[in-house]
């Protein structure tokens, strides 16, 4: 993990660049699809949807969420990807709804930059590295 400034454009842009973010869509979903059958199952997205931070610690102290509610918020997060609701999510559907979060991430973050703390194998950082890269170009 690291400490990162961040500001929608960064996201936007990342999400524009189809060639960049169709790249890292690709590859993270080749790292979810533990089986190669190019279909994401529930438990392969399970520690993805979970990375989403849905239920997070509250200044420190852990939240005890009961079982059956984790289930539920889950199961739903999962139903936001599979969009025919087959029961699995391909690369098109994984595409479609990660560029619908992170658009709405960069919606929510409004013009001024922020320090958040990004997973090094992330989108979100993925997006502040091209934008490095850019800007060191």
């Amino acid at each position: 993990m690291s400490v990162e400034l961040l500001d929608s454009a960064t996201i936007t842009n990342f999400v524009e660049d189809e060639e960049a973010f169709n790249s890292s869509i690709e590859d993270h979903f080749a790292l979810l699809d533990t089986n190669h059958d190019g279909i994401l199952s529930y438990p392969e997205m399970l520690k993805e949807l979970q990375g989403l931070r849905v239920f997070e610690t509250h200044f420190g102290i852990d939240v005890k969420i009961e079982p059956e509610e984790l289930a539920t918020t889950y199961g739903a997060l999962f139903l936001q990807f599979d969009h025919d609701l087959n029961g699995g999510v391909d690369i098109e559907e994984f595409k479609a709804e990660t560029k619908r979060m992170m658009l709405a991430v960069a919606n929510g973050l409004g013009v001024l930059p922020i320090h958040m703390v990004l997973e090094e194998d992330s989108l979100l950082k993925k997006a502040v590295e091209r934008e490095l890269a850019k800007i060191a170009a």
